[in-house]
C-alpha cells in the first residue's frame, strides 16, 4: 500500500506538471466543487448558476456580467467520459413548469462544463479578441467529505468516536446498548454482521433526520450500487483484540477496505484536482433543530474543511504539490426563508459557526467568505399587523398543501454567541426564543428575456469564486 501510494503521488505530480506546462496554450479552465450537507440545495443552487450565466439579466454584482465582458455562454460536453453528466436541463424544466418542484437531491457525484466566452480586459483588451473560460462544476454528496478524516483513523479510533457521537442521538443509544452487550470476539456470523450494519445505518439515517449533520461513513447513507456490499456491512465495536477470523477483525477488514476502495479513490480523482469551492449549509434547519444539531453542524464543518488543502495555486506549488483550493466560500442557503432585515444575523451567525474552519483556511493562503444567499427566491417580503406592532414576513406557496402562507421564523439574535454557547454547552433547547422553518415550494416564474431565475446574492457568490478569472 505504500508503494502504490507513492506511485500514485509520482503520478498526480507528472500530471499537475504537464498540466501547469500547458496551461498557457490552452483555453483556462476553472474546477468549481459544489458540496454540502443534505437538504442545503447543491442541485438547485447548481441549475440557478448555470441558468444565470447563460441570461445573466439578474447577475449585476458579477463584474464581468455586469461590464458586458462576457459575451456568450454555452454547454459543453465535460472532459471526464467517466462521470454522470449533471442533469441541468431536466432540473431547469422541474424549477421552471408551470407547476414547478424540487429536483432530486445529489446521490452521486456528476459534473458539468460551461464555457464563457470573455472579452479581455485592461490595457490589451483592444489588441486581442474574447478567449473561452472553462468552468467544470463538480456536484458532490457532503457526506462524502466527511468521509476524508477517515483515511487518518484506525478501526478501534474510528469506532470509539462513532459511539460517542451516537449517544444522545436518535436510535443512538439504542445502538450503543446494542453492542455493549456483544462479545465481538465471537467468530463471524454474516446475519449478526449485517444486523449490526442495519442497525447502525438506521441510527445515521434516524440522526440525519432530526438535523444532525456528522453521519458517517456518507456511503452508509447513499450506498447506491455498493447496497448490501460487504464494503458497507460493518459497524462499530467496542475496542479489544480481535482474533483472526472474529466478528471484529472482520469489521475492521471491511473498514480498511472502505477506506483503500471508497474513500481514496473519491480523494484521488475528484476531490484533489478542485481549485474552487463553495459549501453551502442549511443554518436555518439546524437552528430550528435545536442547540445540539447547530453544534453537531459546527463540528461537521470543522471536519471538512480539514479535509481541504487550501493555499494559492501558485507556479511551483501546483508542480511539487498538486492543485489547492484558493477560495473558499460559505453559503448559508435558503435566505429567502426570511426577511432581507434578518439576513446580516444570518451571515454573521454562519461566520461565527464556521470560525474554526475558516480560521484554518485562512491560516493556509486561501481566500474564504460567509455569506447568506437563496439560489432560487421562492417567496416575497411583506410587512403584516401584529399585536406587538408591525411584523416583517415572508410569503410562499407552502410545499405540502399548495397553499400561499405568512411565515415569520422568529427573531435571530444579534450576537450570534447568544446561540452558539448554549449549542457548545449541551443545552436540550433555546432558552429565551423558538426558531421555526418552512417547507415552501417554488413559485411559478415569469421571466423576462435576457432573465435567469430569480435569487439572493448568487451574483455576489459567482463574483467571490471565480470573478477574478473572467
Amino acid at each position: 500500500m505504500v508503494i502504490a501510494a507513492i506511485a500514485d503521488q509520482i503520478t498526480r505530480t507528472v500530471e499537475g506538471v504537464g498540466h501547469t506546462l500547458t496551461a498557457p496554450f490552452s483555453d483556462p479552465v476553472i474546477r468549481l466543487g459544489v458540496t454540502g450537507l443534505s437538504r442545503a440545495g447543491k442541485t438547485v443552487f447548481i441549475t440557478s448558476l448555470v441558468a444565470n450565466l447563460m441570461d445573466r439579466g439578474r447577475m449585476p454584482q458579477l463584474e464581468a456580467a455586469a461590464s458586458g465582458a462576457i459575451r456568450t455562454a454555452y454547454l459543453q460536453p465535460q472532459p471526464d467520459d467517466t462521470v454522470p453528466r449533471f442533469a441541468y436541463e431536466t432540473y431547469l424544466a422541474q424549477l421552471t413548469a408551470p407547476d414547478p418542484s424540487w429536483p432530486q437531491g445529489t446521490r452521486q457525484i456528476s459534473e458539468l462544463r460551461l464555457s464563457l466566452r470573455v472579452q479581455p480586459s485592461g490595457l490589451l483588451s483592444g489588441l486581442s479578441g474574447p478567449r473561452t473560460v472553462h468552468i467544470d462544476i463538480v456536484d458532490y454528496p457532503g457526506e462524502w467529505l466527511l468521509d476524508l478524516g477517515l483515511l487518518d483513523q484506525t478501526y478501534a479510533e474510528w469506532s470509539q468516536a462513532a459511539l460517542d457521537r451516537a449517544k444522545g442521538r436518535p436510535g443512538g443509544d439504542d445502538y450503543v446498548a446494542l453492542v455493549a452487550g456483544i462479545d465481538p470476539t465471537v467468530p463471524l456470523d454474516e446475519p449478526q454482521a449485517q444486523a449490526l450494519a442495519e442497525r447502525f445505518t438506521a441510527h445515521l439515517k434516524e440522526a440525519r433526520e432530526a438535523g444532525f449533520s456528522d453521519c458517517s461513513p456518507g456511503r452508509f447513507l447513499l450506498p447506491g450500487d455498493l447496497a448490501g456490499s460487504p464494503v458497507l456491512t460493518f459497524a462499530p465495536l467496542p475496542d479489544a483484540r480481535y482474533p483472526r477470523g472474529s466478528l471484529g477483525r472482520e469489521f475492521e477488514r471491511r473498514f480498511e477496505s472502505y477506506k483503500r476502495n471508497i474513500v481514496r479513490p473519491f480523494f484521488q480523482d475528484h476531490f484533489a484536482k478542485i481549485d474552487r469551492q463553495i459549501v453551502l449549509v442549511d443554518v436555518l434547519g439546524a437552528i430550528h433543530a435545536g442547540p445540539a444539531a447547530l453544534d453537531d453542524l459546527r463540528n461537521a464543518m470543522a471536519r471538512i474543511l480539514g479535509a481541504f488543502r487550501p493555499g494559492r495555486n501558485a507556479f511551483l506549488t501546483r508542480i511539487f504539490q498538486g492543485r489547492r483550493v484558493e477560495k473558499i466560500l460559505f453559503a448559508a442557503t435558503k435566505a429567502d426563508h426570511l426577511h432581507h432585515s434578518q439576513h446580516p444575523q444570518l451571515t454573521a451567525i454562519t461566520q461565527a459557526l464556521l470560525r474554526e474552519a475558516k480560521d484554518r483556511a485562512d491560516f493556509a493562503g486561501a481566500q474564504t467568505a460567509a455569506m447568506s444567499i437563496a439560489a432560487l427566491r421562492t417567496t416575497v417580503e411583506e410587512t403584516v399587523d401584529h399585536k406587538d406592532g408591525p411584523l416583517d414576513v415572508v410569503r410562499g406557496r407552502l410545499r405540502d398543501t399548495n397553499k400561499q402562507a405568512a411565515f415569520y421564523p422568529g427573531k435571530l439574535p444579534d450576537d450570534p454567541t447568544h446561540l452558539l454557547a448554549p449549542a457548545r454547552e449541551g443545552s436540550d433547547k433555546w432558552l429565551d426564543a423558538d426558531y421555526s422553518i418552512m417547507n415552501f415550494a417554488p413559485a411559478p416564474l415569469t421571466r423576462r428575456p435576457g432573465d435567469g431565475p430569480p435569487h439572493i446574492r448568487l451574483d455576489k457568490a459567482a463574483q467571490f469564486l471565480f470573478g477574478d478569472r473572467l
